[in-house]
């Protein structure tokens, strides 16, 4: 069983304004020191402005891997440090981007979480970001990080270890779904969900859906 560590637990610093529909985000988030404690709706503390699009049950906390940033820092030219990006683990051991949808990691505290699903770049994103087609680009890259949902609450904080305690048998995972959502990955999603070996997010199973109905009429 593989042992991953947290690096950094991450929330909100302050709100900042935004162009986008609500007029402020909540994407400003960064270290903070000692345990936090993991609720089903995310990291204790923290806030998402935009929640029609944000937060709730399956998408509690954004987890996101130090080898995907350091891929992204060589790129861009800059350093992308742990919260940057939105997320609230910044892990490694694992690579947040090839885990599988559903698969479950354990944290020694107790804590349970579940992937749900890759994380779809925005607007609030790419404005964060300032580089010129970032919504795009970070789509094919595929290095999406990964929601979570809390399965077990639990407290977390820099340093602690978890592992992998469960990995669905689909092998569809969240990078390479953002990046290339086919139908046979569509059909082996909605197959097990069919089995009940999956509970997909609706946030999710809508572009699944709309992928096998799309690829059917091809």
């Amino acid at each position: 069983m593989k042992t991953a560590r947290v690096l950094a637990v991450c929330r909100v610093y302050q709100l900042l304004p935004d162009a986008g529909t609500v007029g402020v985000t909540g994407i400003d988030k960064r270290p903070v020191e000692g345990p936090l404690h993991l609720r089903r709706l995310g990291v204790y503390g923290d806030v998402q402005a935009d929640r029609a699009n944000h937060g709730g049950e399956d998408k509690a906390v954004y987890a996101y891997s130090e080898d995907d940033a350091t891929a992204w820092a060589q790129e861009l030219g800059r350093e992308i440090p742990a919260g940057f990006f939105g997320e609230n683990l910044r892990v490694e051991g694992i690579t947040a981007s090839n885990a599988v949808i559903g698969e479950r990691w354990r944290f020694s505290s107790g804590a349970v979480l579940e992937v749900t699903m890759p994380r779809i770049p925005c607007g609030t994103f790419a404005r964060r970001m300032g580089e010129e087609g970032w919504g795009p680009w970070f789509t094919r890259a595929g290095l999406s990080g990964a929601y979570l949902r809390v399965v077990t609450p639990g407290d977390v904080e820099a340093g602690i270890q978890f592992s992998i305690e469960h990995v669905p048998d689909h092998g569809v995972r969240v990078g390479a779904w953002l990046s290339d959502p086919t139908r046979e990955k569509a059909e082996a999603l909605l197959d097990a969900e069919a089995e009940g070996d999956l509970r997909l997010a609706p946030a999710l199973r809508k572009y699944v859906v709309a992928a096998a109905e799309r690829a059917a009429v091809q």
